[in-house]
């Protein structure tokens, strides 16, 4: 897939400002009702579906480092929100390395508590965040605690589908034969210890890191 080159860095910064005003203040009425809550970075163009076979760049340079500054400062929010609730919580940042874009504060309480531990493969040789990569931002990362896990793609035995389920056959075994060459590739493997359940094997990718901060 083409890389498009964004233009218009002044307005892409001023859409990183209504982002962050729009998500500072954490909804507790609807956290209250769902018992977990998440802003992703709705931030044209990062935030586009591609349409064609381009898509935009990472975030970089000051783009990057004012989304990550909103990050923190929505983390920061929604953390004195969720104080007055006296009660447990999962609050944590999200911040993927490779697609930056992807990445978001997540909470959680009640019944959702522990939801998101299982979100990521965290591996038994942890590493430590390069908080100097982080320039002026570094004194406002070190608050917060971070645990390295994987970014991964997941795929299962029955991702590929059937072959009705295509437009055409060639398509299908297209498909196929990539899913096929996708899987030589070094993955974590699953095995469904499930009888009953269609899926009996999951295969996961990585793609990058992600670093879960909180306190």
């Amino acid at each position: 897939m083409r890389t498009k080159k964004i233009r218009g860095n002044n307005r892409v910064l001023q859409n990183v400002e209504y982002w962050n005003v729009e998500n500072e203040k954490l909804d507790l009425d609807n956290l209250l009702s769902q018992n977990r809550d998440y802003t992703k970075i709705w931030v044209e163009p990062y935030a586009n579906i591609p349409l064609s076979k381009s898509k935009y760049p990472e975030p970089k340079g000051k783009i990057r480092a004012h989304i990550l500054s909103g990050l923190l400062d929505i983390y920061t929010s929604w953390k004195t929100s969720l104080d007055t609730l006296n009660q447990e919580y999962y609050l944590k940042i999200w911040l993927y390395d490779m697609r930056f874009s992807k990445s978001q504060v997540v909470c959680a309480i009640g019944p959702f508590l522990n939801f998101y531990d299982a979100t990521f493969f965290k591996p038994q040789e942890q590493k430590n965040i390069n908080l100097d990569s982080y320039g002026i931002l570094k004194k406002r990362m070190e608050i917060l605690n971070w645990e390295y896990a994987l970014d991964e793609e997941h795929y299962n035995n029955t991702s590929i589908g059937e072959i009705e389920d295509y437009e055409s056959d060639k398509d299908f075994y297209e498909t196929k034969r990539w899913f096929k060459k996708r899987l030589k590739k070094p993955h974590r493997k699953l095995i469904e210890d499930n009888p009953n359940s269609e899926i009996k094997e999951y295969y996961s990718f990585k793609h990058g890191s992600v670093w879960i901060g909180g306190k």
